[in-house]
């Protein structure tokens, strides 16, 4: 028990609290941000970063990964909010949890190994061109471009060139508080984190959502918080998968679920947005060191300090600071070798993760993508199977019996190309079809096997039907229908 504790909270205590201070500063003007997105003030995000950070260290399914307050989830927000305003919200995001826990006890979580490794790049490679995009408008939208470029260039000279020196302290943590120094010293007239909104002064409280509890406030909210729980988990779950990669290690989806929904409900009732896990942020934490469950507990906890009782230093943080750190997240989890091996790939995966970043660069979903993905991968998979069947043939019995020998696997793909192998207008008094080393996987098989059993009657040929297995042959005796009296009329009549 206390080596467990240890293992999963305190065996990197220093890497931990270094990686969180990191983490807990590129968060709040993200938060921000995103609150801007969502229509509602910049305290909502940032209480729901600090509630979520909290409760997914202790409830969540992957030690240093880092939740908080998203752009993914705010865009789903911007309707409800400006429609209903923010007590819709508080409580969209209430169900949101319920429903996040509902998937994880269903055990959704195991959906994640549909998601075939071309969709899991293409995610990767989708949010790292938007977390790029996401930081152009600083680079260009304000007084100063020239020496925004140059403290930006410094920043990623700073956290590239300093881990020679030493690895001892992050270089995003050192690239903050040089460029921070610089700007105050200097005073320079760069965008600070205190320019993108006001900070809370105060502790969040415990609120419930000023609603009806009635059907029709569930109409209205029901809808969104299905998409906020859906878009939610498939980002977590997805960052789970990206962030066990880099560490090696396991993660409980299950549990992750199940923990991201705890922890939205929190976020509900202290005021806070939906949220889900942060690719950038845990990339972050996890390249700066961060290993265990600390770090996220850390990261949100010190969220909170520097907004409450830090807040007049935390807002002199020229906003170029964070924009370098974002383009090393960028660049770091952009997957270089998947434009390297495009031509190394196969045709079909080079498609779907093609198309998935396509999809969730241009409608800043990554449910439409990771879906359209799944789909993509579903059905080269389909084909790729499908066109595995072999059918050989050979004459026996002086030539008036036929022995087919069917190999590979029969489904809605290849029934066509089973019915097709099969010649009907040879003259034979018996067929055997040998189908040990096939196996029928669906009602369209089947279909193609009545077919074939039937129209070698209609020629007055006799059929014997050999080897099925146990799994076949269940499907077969359940939906075949060329044991019945009057299937050849039912088959001429068609």
């Amino acid at each position: 028990m206390l080596n467990s504790l240890r293992q999963t909270w305190f065996s990197n205590v220093r890497g931990d609290v270094l990686s969180a201070l990191v983490v807990a500063l590129a968060l709040i003007p993200e938060a921000i941000a995103f609150s801007i997105i969502a229509g509602v003030d910049p305290k909502v995000g940032l209480y729901a970063s600090f509630c979520i950070a909290v409760i997914t260290a202790f409830a969540g399914g992957r030690p240093a990964m880092i939740s908080a307050a998203t752009g993914a989830m705010a865009l789903l927000m911007i309707t409800l909010v400006r429609e209903h305003g923010l007590e819709y919200l508080l409580a969209a995001t209430l169900l949101t949890g319920l429903l996040q826990i509902l998937f994880g006890l269903l055990k959704l979580g195991e959906l994640m190994r549909f998601v075939s490794r071309s969709v899991v790049t293409g995610f990767v490679n989708a949010l790292a061109i938007l977390i790029f995009m996401a930081q152009l408008p600083e680079l260009s939208g304000q007084h100063g471009t020239l020496l925004v470029y140059g403290m930006t260039a410094a920043g990623l000279a700073i956290i590239y060139l300093f881990p020679y020196v030493t690895k001892t302290i992050p270089s995003p943590l050192v690239c903050i508080v040089v460029l921070t120094a610089i700007a105050v010293y200097f005073q320079l007239d760069l965008r600070t984190v205190a320019d993108m909104g006001e900070l809370p002064d105060s502790l969040p409280v415990f609120l419930w959502p000023d609603v009806p509890l009635n059907v029709a406030t569930l109409q209205i909210i029901f809808p969104y918080a299905l998409a906020l729980a859906v878009v939610g988990l498939l980002e977590s779950l997805m960052t789970a998968t990206i962030v066990d990669d880099l560490t090696d290690t396991s993660s409980d989806k299950n549990r992750e679920c199940v923990g991201q929904g705890i922890a939205n409900i929190g976020s509900g009732l202290l005021g806070g947005m939906a949220g889900c896990a942060m690719i950038g942020q845990s990339v972050i934490n996890v390249k700066s060191g961060g290993r265990t469950r600390l770090s996220t507990l850390l990261a949100g906890i010190f969220l909170l300090l520097f907004i409450v009782f830090l807040s007049d230093y935390v807002g002199m943080i020229p906003m170029a600071a964070l924009v370098a750190v974002m383009i090393m997240v960028s660049i770091g989890t952009f997957s270089w070798s998947s434009v390297r091996d495009l031509r190394k790939n196969p045709l079909s995966s080079s498609i779907v993760m093609i198309a998935t970043v396509v999809v969730v660069v241009f409608t800043h979903n990554l449910a439409y993508g990771v879906l359209l993905g799944v789909l993509l991968s579903a059905l080269f998979f389909a084909n790729k199977v499908g066109q595995i069947l072999y059918i050989s043939s050979s004459l026996q019995a002086g030539g008036r019996e036929r022995h087919y020998q069917v190999v590979g696997q029969v489904f809605f793909t290849s029934a066509e190309q089973f019915v097709a192998a099969f010649d009907f207008k040879e003259a034979l008094d018996k067929v055997q079809i040998d189908l040990s080393r096939a196996h029928f996987w669906d009602i369209t098989a089947v279909s193609s096997l009545d077919k074939v059993v039937l129209k070698f009657r209609r020629e007055g040929t006799m059929v014997e039907l050999l080897g099925l297995n146990e799994a076949s042959a269940t499907l077969v005796d359940k939906f075949a229908v060329h044991q019945q009296p009057d299937a050849v009329e039912k088959l001429m009549g068609h």
